[in-house]
């Protein structure tokens, strides 16, 4: 029976007790590399793990982009979407009044123009991308605001008096005479 093995970090024979038990067919064959290369190994992936922004555990990313803690629904961790990290916190979003007022068209309707709120406005958008196959809806502008929810609410009474037809959150009007709205809120 075999009572040293090689280290292929180290390059150097060593007994088995150095290295962390690995068994195969009932018998101890211990891992490629000894404890002390491991050791050294372990501690330079945490590092990287600390230093690297994405492997950062006290980091929000959300699809991939760096989302700053001065972010209302800021959590650390990786997201695919804010709805994501909005129902992983959901207080925080309950809580939040800012955020965006957004306009998103679609060229398969000329002149409609959907107006709504968001905490992050691209990931909206991202969102109704999922429901179309041409992923052809575009975030034509959005605006910051403290409280969102009041600021969607003022937009959607101007938009309702001013174009000439509305279903829910879509106005028929232009995206030039829209943004205007939301600029003079």
């Amino acid at each position: 029976m075999k009572h040293t093995k090689h280290c292929t970090k180290c390059n150097k024979n060593k007994p088995l007790s150095e290295y962390q038990a690995r068994i195969i067919n009932g018998v101890n064959v211990g891992q490629s590399y000894c404890r002390d290369c491991r050791a050294t190994y372990k501690a330079r992936i945490e590092s990287y793990k600390r230093t690297n922004p994405k492997n950062n555990p006290n980091r929000m990313f959300v699809n991939g982009k760096y989302i700053p803690k001065t972010h209302p629904l800021y959590k650390p961790g990786n997201y695919k979407t804010f709805e994501g990290a909005a129902f992983s916190s959901l207080e925080g979003y309950e809580k939040s009044t800012e955020g965006y007022v957004y306009i998103i068209c679609n060229p398969c309707w000329s002149n409609w123009v959907k107006v709504g709120m968001a905490v992050d406005a691209e990931d909206r958008c991202n969102q109704y991308q999922t429901s179309s196959p041409h992923r052809d809806y575009k975030l034509c502008y959005n605006k910051y605001f403290k409280d969102r929810r009041i600021a969607e609410k003022k937009v959607h009474e101007k938009l309702k008096k001013i174009s000439t037809k509305y279903k829910g959150e879509w106005f028929k009007i232009s995206v030039k005479e829209a943004k205007e709205i939301v600029n003079k809120i």
